[in-house]
């Protein structure tokens, strides 16, 4: 006859049932997420898989599982470690190149000087810190600038299949055409170069595996925009906008080309949004107010989030240390920590309503269910 006072591994899956996953709005036991459970002597200790290292309420899930579990009957000790296995985006356009990459986001904006490619960077490096591997194509070919956000100066390897390999900086994964540039030499190519050179930074570039791949999109809608949306197995996109007029218009431009060609826009983020004074803490809008917010509500996407001016984002991207390396508690950090676990959780909670579609062609006719 079994001990009433012994924990079970059936007790300890029902108590974890409790736990629920925020954003796929199921129990982490349904959904898998619970490996390697194991009991001895009433110690118990087991994994927690989520679908993205960048979860933003791991902690709070961790402690709700070491809640549930420890209140068991001959429970002694409870050991949670959290781990992630990030579930695959479409299988659609992807080579063999790019078959270990997870998730490909695509940072872009409607016109330029925005603060895009600092905000891929950042994105980048916040992802990078929760655990996940990441790498950045910098797509724009007349005004590449990650060479000197990542402060790196070498060209990528080609190695003996003649593919190039990325260089690494803070253990992400760049390549960029100014690695290739001649100084201040510009870019004269027409447009047919430029999407040829794409498509070689896309399929014969050796990114090996990575959980997010962030493409930063050169400004408008052109060329290589298409060329990018039809050639590369993109997740999701995030639009970058300042609050005036003319960028929030350019911003629906962005945001309408996403739609059209069937690429999912996960959220608009507004930069330069306000600038905090040294003396008195308040809030200056310099450049009007709340303008990514209202494109975000009348196209009836997400708003992500505002990112404050702060001198020192600027400094860090001249330096080649961006501001979440540089200051990691500063406004601009957090909001940008904020918006990549926003970013995160989207891609998962779009994997998994992915997850079992017959658009994935994975499934004989033999094996489809009955109704």
């Amino acid at each position: 006859m079994q001990n009433p006072m012994t924990v079970t591994p059936d007790l300890v899956l029902e108590a974890l049932r409790h736990v629920q996953d925020p954003d796929l709005h199921r129990d982490i036991v349904a959904l898998g997420f619970i490996k390697n459970l194991a009991i001895t002597d009433g110690a118990v200790r087991f994994d927690v898989e989520l679908t993205t290292p960048a979860c933003p309420v791991k902690e709070d899930l961790k402690r709700q599982c070491e809640h549930m579990v420890s209140a068991l009957p001959g429970v002694k000790s409870v050991e949670v470690v959290m781990t992630a296995q990030p579930a695959g985006g479409s299988s659609e356009k992807r080579t063999e190149l790019l078959k270990d990459v997870r998730h490909v986001l695509a940072v872009a904006s409607g016109k330029g000087g925005v603060g895009k490619s600092t905000a891929t960077a950042n994105l980048a490096i916040a992802l990078a810190n929760t655990g996940a591997k990441v790498g950045v194509l910098d797509a724009d070919i007349y005004g590449p600038s990650m060479s000197l956000m990542f402060g790196v100066l070498q060209a990528p390897e080609i190695n003996e299949n003649k593919k190039l390999v990325p260089v690494t900086s803070r253990g992400i994964k760049i390549v960029s055409m100014a690695m290739f540039d001649e100084g201040e030499k510009g870019v004269v190519w027409r447009g047919p170069m430029v999407s040829q050179m794409i498509q070689n930074f896309v399929h014969n570039v050796v990114w090996g595996e990575l959980d997010y791949l962030l493409i930063d999109m050169p400004p408008g809608t052109g060329d290589v925009q298409l060329t990018l949306t039809q050639t590369a197995p993109i997740s999701g996109a995030v639009i970058l906008t300042t609050p005036q007029d003319v960028s929030v218009l350019d911003a629906k431009k962005g945001l309408r080309m996403f739609q059209s060609v069937n690429v999912p826009v996960l959220g608009i983020v507004e930069n330069m949004s306000y600038f905090i004074c040294d003396q008195c803490e308040k809030k200056h809008y310099i450049f009007r107010q709340g303008g990514g917010k209202r494109v975000a509500e009348s196209l009836g996407v997400p708003f992500l989030g505002e990112i404050p001016l702060e001198p020192e984002v600027a400094e860090g991207g001249d330096a080649g240390t961006p501001i979440v390396e540089r200051r990691p508690n500063s406004p601009a950090s957090l909001a940008y920590n904020a918006i990549a676990g926003t970013l995160a959780s989207s891609l998962s909670i779009l994997s998994a309503g992915r997850a079992g579609l017959l658009g994935e062609f994975d499934l004989k006719w033999e094996e489809v269910p009955e109704p």
